[in-house]
């Protein structure tokens, strides 16, 4: 059913149904979104495993950036300043991390590119069946490595002392299955394996510790509600000068601007990675995550996971399996056919190796739970 554009997704505008037509989760606990006074979202969006929603203090800020830029009274470079917190900002969502451990980049491939470029010849890299591309091509496409797959559920016990590198998203893209970090660490350390962790789908919804992992990379436009041009990469101290830089700019000099014509020095931090920021993104990403630090990653987190549970439960209800993940990803096997009729119903989901995926964060309510059901009922 269209709704109006003036009205927001956490309204409901659909009919009430008969009471022997409610959904399952009727009766459970009703959540309203975390932030209303930041989003008004006019469809039931469910899809933020592919792109979080911009917060209003996000658009407003660009606005602003790009009036003064219009006017001449200073250009997105300008915005640098909003750097070294946004870099902190990240760092506080990685317990234990500091601002000079984190590098920036436009997007988790490239960031990965140093960690990749190190391995030497022949060395072992274990990945997961149906890793995100992002994470297993910088390997897979360096041809003199030794590439294995294994289940996502036996990978920790597939570490053995020639794996020189595991590589995994810790919450997977494809259906939302969480990796046992604890375990899979303890095998990494147990056979002096390194370990890679991208938190794309984890960050800003799930709690992690820094230490659980030798590097991380991050994108923020999906659960940090943050831009597609900025992404993340944090660096064990010990390991930042074993990494490999890959086409440094001026912007990761030591000095950046006493050297903008005569290089000297990279710094001894995971700064040495950063590529040239785009400003613009820094100021939706700052954004983003300042949002998330004033609700919190606990608060967000309980929030997400009650509505995909809620959601779950109804999905039953309905007849539907789906996969089995403490997640705020919800995901049904062969249905991804269902995309553009859901679409249709305005309902946002995606279609992912053959299943429909569907995403719950901050902005998400109990209504929007409800109509997705209703929209999967009359699909």
């Amino acid at each position: 059913m269209a709704r109006m554009n003036s009205t927001p997704t956490n309204q409901s505008t659909f009919p009430a149904p008969a009471l022997d037509d409610r959904p399952a989760t009727a009766d459970a606990a009703d959540m309203s979104s975390l932030t209303p006074n930041e989003y008004l979202p006019e469809t039931t969006y469910l899809n933020t495993a592919s792109y979080g929603l911009p917060s209003a203090r996000a658009l407003a800020a660009v606005r602003a950036t790009d009036t003064n830029w219009a006017a001449g009274r200073g250009g997105p470079a300008a915005m640098d300043h909003l750097v070294p917190d946004m870099r902190a900002g990240f760092a506080r969502l990685l317990t234990g991390a500091n601002p000079d451990d984190i590098a920036l980049g436009s997007g988790v491939a490239g960031l990965i590119a140093p960690v990749a470029t190190a391995l030497p010849p022949g060395a072992e890299v274990l990945l997961a069946e149906g890793e995100f591309s992002s994470v297993s091509m910088p390997f897979v496409y360096r041809d003199d490595l030794v590439v294995r797959f294994a289940p996502l559920a036996e990978l920790a016990a597939q570490v053995r002392p020639e794996t020189a590198l595991v590589a995994v998203s810790v919450v997977q893209s494809a259906d939302g299955r969480v990796v046992d970090l604890a375990e899979l660490r303890a095998a990494t350390k147990a056979n002096d394996t390194r370990l890679l962790v991208d938190a794309t789908q984890a960050a800003g919804w799930l709690p992690l510790r820094f230490a659980d992992a030798d590097y991380w990379v991050c994108a923020s436009f999906k659960w940090l509600i943050g831009a597609r041009s900025v992404s993340f990469l944090a660096v064990a101290p010990e390991l930042v000068t074993q990494l490999r830089p890959i086409g440094s700019s001026w912007y990761a000099a030591e000095d950046r601007w006493a050297e903008l014509y005569h290089p000297i020095a990279l710094p001894a931090t995971a700064r040495r990675y950063d590529a040239t920021p785009d400003w613009l993104g820094v100021v939706a990403a700052s954004a983003g995550l300042s949002l998330i630090e004033e609700i919190t990653v606990d608060k967000i987190g309980a929030h997400n996971l009650e509505l995909a549970e809620q959601f779950r439960d109804g999905l039953r209800a309905l007849g539907y399996e789906p996969i089995p993940a403490r997640s705020p990803i919800v995901c049904i096997p062969g249905t991804a056919d269902l995309v553009d009729q859901l679409a249709e119903a305005e309902v946002i989901a995606s279609a992912r190796a053959g299943l429909v995926r569907f995403s719950f964060h901050l902005y998400n309510s109990t209504d929007d739970v409800e109509r997705a059901l209703s929209a999967l009922r009359t699909a």
